[in-house]
C-alpha cells in the first residue's frame, strides 16, 4: 500500500494525546497509560525514551533512523525479535504479518528495513483491546493513542484509502 499525496497532510494530525517535547516526562507519560496496558512504541526515539524511563514496551517497532538519519537502535534485552521490509511511504503486507505475529509474543521487537512511520496504522488496527500506542510527532512531541473502536476504524479507513 502506498501513501497517496492527498493523505499526507491528514497524517500530520496526531491520532491521540500530544505531549509537547518540553512536557515529556515519565510522570506525564504514565498519566496517559492505564495500569496493565499493552504498551506499543513506534519509532526509535520513542522506544528509547520509554526504556530510559523504565517502561518496557510489549511491542517495539524501530528502524535505526531518526528524522531520516541513521542512528543506533535503542538498547533492548528483548529476546523475541522480528524484521520486515517496509519502504518509505508504504505499508507492506509483510510488515502487517510480522506485526500480527509480534503482538502474540510480547515483549517483542520488530526491526524495519526501510521506514516504520506508517506502521502506526496497522498497529492501531491489530493491537489488543487494552493497548496504548506511543509514537513521535516530528518537532512537536510524543503522541499517546489509547486503542478503541474509533481509532481502529480511523486507522483502517486510512489504510483502505491507500492503494
Amino acid at each position: 500500500m502506498h501513501l497517496p499525496q492527498n493523505l499526507r497532510e491528514s497524517l500530520k494530525k496526531p491520532l491521540g494525546v500530544l505531549i509537547k517535547e518540553s512536557d515529556t516526562s515519565k510522570e506525564n507519560i504514565l498519566k496517559n497509560i492505564p495500569q496493565g496496558s499493552f504498551v506499543i512504541t513506534v519509532g526509535d526515539a520513542t522506544t528509547e525514551k520509554l526504556i530510559k524511563y523504565g517502561i518496557i514496551p510489549s511491542l517495539q517497532i524501530v528502524d535505526g533512523l531518526e528524522k531520516r538519519s541513521k542512528r543506533e537502535l535503542p538498547s533492548s534485552a528483548i529476546k523475541t525479535t522480528f524484521s520486515c521490509n517496509n519502504p518509505a511511504a508504504q505499508i507492506t503486507q509483510e510488515s502487517i504479518d510480522v506485526i500480527k505475529k509480534a503482538l502474540q509474543v510480547p515483549p517483542a521487537r520488530v526491526t524495519v528495513i526501510g521506514e516504520e512511520d506508517l506502521l502506526v496504522l496497522p498497529v492501531c488496527v491489530y493491537a489488543p483491546e487494552n493497548s496504548v500506542v506511543l509514537y513521535g510527532q516530528p518537532n512537536e512531541g510524543l503522541v499517546i493513542v489509547r486503542i478503541n473502536s474509533e481509532i481502529r476504524n480511523k486507522a483502517l479507513s486510512i489504510m483502505n484509502s491507500m492503494s
